[in-house]
């Protein structure tokens, strides 16, 4: 047994409380949690306030919390052994303001099919306390999305994996709505998965896909219709971003506008699309990002290309005009902006696209 599967295997057990694993609804039913928001992609749906908005869960008891970080740690060392652009920018944060980095959340991509969209990663949150929030829906990229706030954070001392715990941002294709074509090549892969999908957190851990290695055709056949399609074939459900919550450092990098120049400064490219600033129409929710790394990989027959691999993404939540009047040292995370932004999410995506690639290697 690989040292990720026992790990996975031991978080089953009783002595953590989990539930097993739930049968995967088909990527056609919707997807219905209780509770849960869900919006037709309109901005409003994103808004929420610490007036109307789930109390988080209990923290996590202490074996459970250990093991979610451990696992959410080896998703990140995956995401940085692919992309050194946040690796680099991460050093450069700490140096410049110490230990402060704070994940704001970690989004993932995944094929909305036969049990291999949303709910193939969800159920690995939501047993570890997450609930699930607002859907968002793209419909010209045929996409939609649901975030997951964490457990309580309450009382944490660290950084990184180890400091709060970030949202969890999935969206899934909708594969239906493709081409004849794109559809059964995506169909063609996934069959080769067995139930690979039910293992999707192991599969980010180690960075290894579920289905078999894609031919560069059927590669360069979805890069045509849909990047998100291509991109997913190729890197499976390995972590797709993670972003920096500005507003948690210590220094004047805190501003998301000084952080961006301070990046711009260090001679990396921010994703143009829309502007290097993306801003939700409230003006509370301040997000830009990288343009992606890329790395060479060979298919499965032989031919060896670059591909898009991750970015990493700033996010700045500015108070909710109620809590304006509070002293720096009274702010806590509820009393900020919370939730996602259709329009400022749909540009983000952008940020492994080849317009942006092209930028960047231009």
């Amino acid at each position: 047994m690989s040292t990720a599967t026992a790990t996975l295997a031991a978080a089953r057990s009783p002595a953590v409380a989990l539930l097993s694993l739930r049968r995967r609804a088909p990527a056609a039913a919707p997807i219905r949690f209780p509770g849960l928001r869900v919006g037709s992609g309109c901005r409003h749906i994103a808004m929420a306030s610490a007036a109307h908005s789930r109390a988080p869960t209990d923290p996590l008891p202490k074996g459970a919390d250990l093991f979610f970080r451990a696992v959410i740690s080896n998703m990140e060392k995956v995401y940085l052994s692919r992309n050194p652009t946040a690796k680099t920018i991460l050093e450069l944060v700490r140096s410049y303001d110490g230990d402060h980095i704070c994940y704001d959340h970690f989004a993932f991509r995944t094929f909305g099919v036969n049990g291999y969209g949303i709910n193939s990663l969800s159920d690995f949150f939501t047993d570890f306390g997450y609930l699930p929030r607002e859907e968002l829906r793209f419909p010209a990229k045929k996409l939609r999305a649901l975030w997951f706030s964490p457990p309580t954070n309450d009382g944490y001392s660290g950084t990184g994996t180890y400091g709060p715990l970030p949202r969890i941002f999935i969206s899934e294709l909708l594969v239906d709505e493709l081409t004849t074509q794109s559809q059964e090549i995506i169909h063609k892969y996934i069959k080769t998965s067995g139930n690979g999908n039910n293992h999707a957190a192991i599969a980010s851990t180690s960075g290894e896909l579920t289905w078999e290695k894609p031919i560069y055709s059927d590669f360069q056949i979805l890069s045509r219709e849909s990047e998100y399609a291509a991109w997913t074939l190729v890197n499976g459900y390995a972590l797709n971003h993670a972003t920096i919550a500005t507003h948690r450092l210590e220094s004047d990098i805190r501003s998301i506008n000084k952080f961006n120049k301070f990046v711009e400064d260090n001679g990396f490219k921010l994703n143009s699309e829309g502007g290097i600033l993306k801003v939700s129409p409230d003006g509370l929710l301040q997000q830009s990002s990288t343009v992606a790394d890329s790395s060479l990989f060979t298919f499965a027959d032989g031919i060896t290309e670059s591909i898009p691999r991750s970015y990493i993404e700033f996010a700045e939540r500015l108070l909710l005009p109620q809590f304006k009047d509070l002293q720096d040292e009274e702010v806590k995370e509820y009393h900020r902006r919370d939730g996602f932004e259709v329009g400022n999410a749909d540009k983000i995506f952008e940020s492994t696209s080849k317009d942006q690639l092209t930028r960047r290697s231009a």
